[in-house]
């Protein structure tokens, strides 16, 4: 009964929203203000598909029973990822680990290389893992290159990962374990829950939304994704995504050599005059057996049996020619010794010559043998071996500053399957001060973005409809902060000046607009089975300019090639003196001139210059933004956890 009263709510929703914003779309707008009507209905738009999401996601909603038992004899491998946590905190979680029940070993992933821990490491028994010479000078990939790093120093067969901070109950593997006797589940998840954080939540710490009701709902969708610790992997798995992943990279450079070697020869034959007919067919020929080595790749044959008869073939070829055109090969030869300063990286991938490089040779006036040369060079440039990497095998993926979303959005599309589950078997630290609880939310939302401009789930081959739906609902979330700001400007523009971005508030507005969200909110009350939802809900509008942040700073990342550092969330409160104001500048500012365009429509209405309705129904709006935004002030005023606000919940 539960579940369908669960997805008539959604029906409804659905309904009542779709008519509301049609209806909107269609007869309501005021097209003399459409320089704020429009991008209100887009916002408005945009909110509603947030909630059709929302509802597709609670439509299958899976609350698992009791698990199996575990496969007998399953090896595992428990891996704590540091980097500069204090050493009590580290030190607290590895015992913790150490004194999981199932049969495992535990390692320490030390990023910081720390001698004083791998000493106590060693005492105690306990592994220690820090990174190889292989890494210096090149990409170290953060967290994703931690644990790929351990990945090729340790054999068990499931991966237990935890953040520092993060410490596990005795019978973790326990309760997880028994979930992978199905052969196809890779990933086994697990809620992250916080014992230093107050009933009141000012920083919005706990998630029982998402660790809940959310992920269940993806869960039913087979898209329950892993969330960076408190999670069991399957080795086999990830080993099998990099080695594909390793694989897809090398033919995409050898294909975008092929198509340049194809433009280089195609160059190349234009120039040849009648008299030329024995260098034309020897480019020809090559030309042919470009076209012959793309073909034998579609196939499916090995990449390197490809490229190497197709090199051989081009030698042979080239040997022909070598007494014609030695002058003109003396300054093509000039040209391909730059070769080597273009090479550049694909997507955290394989090295090749960049494209800018790329577009030149296909157009530059090339001799015959000089474009047998280039042919050449550009097959011999493609890295194998991926040696500006440490290692070529990379199976967290490495394209953002959070390799968890990809990592398991890839796994998916391999046809592995997921599990949430509903269990608290790990608790951890939160951020407790503004500033540590910002840098963790921009470097989350920073990750997400990176992925969807990398590898948009709504592109990506293996994934079912609903799978790329679920992936981008959580993507499609943090684009709230361009809509929250039409929210704020909407109704300052009105108290202020009287334009009103509707063509009127009438019933036909009112009686479509407070069904919806009265249901909507219904839903989220039925969903969050009383779990306190609210404090998410303020957040996701009250960061409005961190997520627009994320958006730029991950727009400018991937497609401007802007640096993106990674940053690790500090374990311990951040001193400083006085409230951290400074920190939310721009919504203190929207607060005040949502207060001061409440006292100029109370002013125009005193004086007759305003519609009493428009008003009042636009400082209710203004009363509305100014509760979510109150949060802000909560956030800046904590003065950290205090161990009397909540009895703290210690791992048995």
């Amino acid at each position: 009964m539960r579940t369908w009263l669960l997805r008539l709510l959604v029906l409804v929703t659905a309904m009542l929203g779709i008519n509301y914003v049609v209806w909107r779309w269609l007869f309501s707008l005021n097209w003399d203000a459409w320089w704020i009507a429009v991008p209100l209905v887009i916002a408005e738009t945009y909110s509603l598909i947030d909630s059709l999401l929302f509802g597709l996601t609670m439509w299958r909603v899976k609350r698992r029973g009791e698990p199996d038992a575990p496969p007998e004899g399953a090896t595992v491998d428990v891996f704590i990822t540091t980097y500069n946590e204090p050493l009590d905190l580290v030190q607290k979680t590895a015992l913790a680990a150490q004194a999981i029940t199932h049969p495992h070993e535990t390692w320490l992933l030390d990023d910081g290389n720390r001698a004083e821990l791998g000493a106590w490491a060693e005492a105690n028994g306990i592994g220690w893992i820090r990174r190889s010479e292989d890494w210096i000078d090149r990409p170290r990939h953060a967290k994703a290159g931690n644990i790929n790093n351990a990945l090729m120093a340790t054999e068990g067969e499931f991966l237990l990962i935890l953040d520092a901070d993060q410490i596990p109950e005795p019978n973790i593997l326990d309760r997880t374990l028994g979930y992978f006797r199905d052969e196809q589940v890779a990933l086994v998840q697990t809620p992250q829950v916080f014992t230093n954080v107050p009933d009141s939540d000012p920083l919005g710490s706990q998630a029982p939304l998402f660790y809940g009701p959310i992920q269940q709902g993806k869960d039913g969708w087979n898209a329950a994704f892993f969330c960076g610790s408190n999670a069991v992997i399957r080795r086999e798995a990830l080993m099998q995504l990099g080695v594909a992943r390793y694989v897809g990279e090398v033919e995409v450079s050898v294909n975008r050599a092929l198509r340049t070697s194809k433009a280089v020869l195609a160059k190349a034959t234009k120039q040849l005059t009648p008299a030329d007919e024995h260098l034309r067919a020897s480019l020809d020929e090559v030309a042919y057996d470009v076209g012959r080595a793309q073909r034998e790749l579609r196939r499916g044959l090995a990449i390197a049996d490809v490229t190497y008869r197709f090199q051989q073939r081009v030698d042979a070829i080239s040997r022909g020619l070598v007494e014609s055109d030695m002058r003109a090969l003396q300054a093509d030869l000039a040209a391909i010794e730059t070769m080597s300063d273009h090479i550049d990286d694909i997507d955290g991938g394989l090295a090749v010559i960049d494209m800018t490089a790329l577009d030149q040779m296909s157009h530059r006036d090339w001799s015959p043998l000089g474009a047998l040369e280039t042919v050449r060079a550009l097959i011999g440039a493609i890295d194998v071996d991926r040696g500006h990497e440490a290692q070529p095998i990379m199976p967290l993926a490495t394209i953002s500053v959070t390799e968890d979303m990809a990592t398991c959005m890839r796994l998916h599309t391999m046809g592995w399957r997921s599990v949430y589950h509903h269990e608290t078997l790990a608790y951890g630290l939160a951020p407790e001060d503004l500033g540590t609880m910002l840098t963790q939310r921009l470097r989350w939302a920073q990750g997400t973005v990176q992925v969807m401009f990398r590898e948009n789930p709504l592109t990506q081959r293996g994934l079912t409809i609903a799978q790329r739906l679920m992936y981008w609902s959580t993507m499609w979330s943090y684009l709230s902060g361009f809509a929250a700001l039409v929210y704020i400007a909407a109704p300052i523009v009105y108290l202020t000046i009287g334009v009103l971005p509707v063509d009127s508030l009438g019933s036909d507005f009112f009686a479509r607009l407070i069904p919806f969200l009265v249901v909507n909110q219904l839903l989220f009350f039925v969903v969050g089975r009383g779990a306190k939802t609210w404090r998410g809900q303020q957040y996701s509008l009250a960061l409005f300019p961190v997520w627009i942040k994320s958006f730029t700073s991950a727009f400018g990342n991937v497609f401007l090639g802007r640096s993106l550092d990674f940053a690790v969330t500090p374990k311990t409160r951040q001193e400083r003196q006085g409230p951290p104001w400074h920190l939310i500048k721009p919504q203190l500012w929207a607060m005040a001139l949502l207060v001061l365009a409440s006292a100029a429509g109370i002013a125009r209405l005193a004086t007759g210059e305003a519609d009493p309705l428009g008003t009042w129904v636009n400082i209710v709006w203004v009363v509305f933004d100014l509760l979510i935004f109150s949060v802000l002030i909560q956030a800046a005023l904590y003065r950290g956890y205090q161990p009397d606000d909540i009895h703290e919940k210690e791992p048995s």
